[in-house]
């Protein structure tokens, strides 16, 4: 049994140094943290997360760490323009385990397109399953073909799937005129 892998998925993603991500829903910063060391000191990683307790201890963490390179966002994706990111902004998008916690995964993908670079790509991995207690709710997993559609729909193309863990899907999305 393989738990999702910050690691592993980054490895997956095309990150180059000197890149500018955002980490939408980041949590306590898991792949914030992670992505700092990867872009180095001229790239940036934008957390971004709905509650302050989260970014408080990824702003604590990051400092302990001596990494300069994240900018903390409170956000809500939800809302129109809610990253607080400017429009083609970004080189990569990193949604993980977000998607069950909203309510109209289009707004994500919506915003997602919106700070991209027209260059920019999306990961997305979310729970496949409800685990042992662990993860959402078997009524709040988001089901990865509805997922798929959400992005596609508003204007991504399909990459590649992403190997996530055993509990985990993922999937890589660019923008039309981006290249791999």
């Amino acid at each position: 049994m393989k738990f999702s892998d910050p690691e592993s998925n980054i490895k997956q993603m095309h990150i180059a140094p000197d890149m500018f991500i955002a980490d939408f829903g980041c949590g306590v910063g898991f792949y914030s943290l992670a992505l700092a060391k990867h872009v180095g000191s001229k790239g940036k990683i934008y957390a971004i997360d709905i509650q302050p307790e989260h970014l408080s201890k990824l702003k604590a963490e990051a400092a302990h760490r001596g990494l300069k390179n994240i900018e903390i966002i409170h956000g809500d994706l939800e809302a129109p323009a809610g990253s607080g990111l400017l429009k083609a902004s970004v080189d990569r998008v990193i949604v993980s385990n977000l998607l069950f916690q909203v309510d109209d995964i289009f707004l994500i993908a919506q915003e997602a397109k919106r700070v991209l670079k027209s260059s920019g790509m999306v990961a997305v991995i979310d729970w496949a399953e409800s685990f042992k207690q662990i993860g959402p709710h078997k009524d709040r997993v988001v089901n990865y073909e509805n997922v798929r559609k959400a992005f596609e729909a508003t204007g991504f193309e399909f990459v590649s799937r992403l190997d996530s863990g055993s509990h985990h899907y993922g999937f890589l999305f660019k923008l039309p005129h981006a290249t791999i």
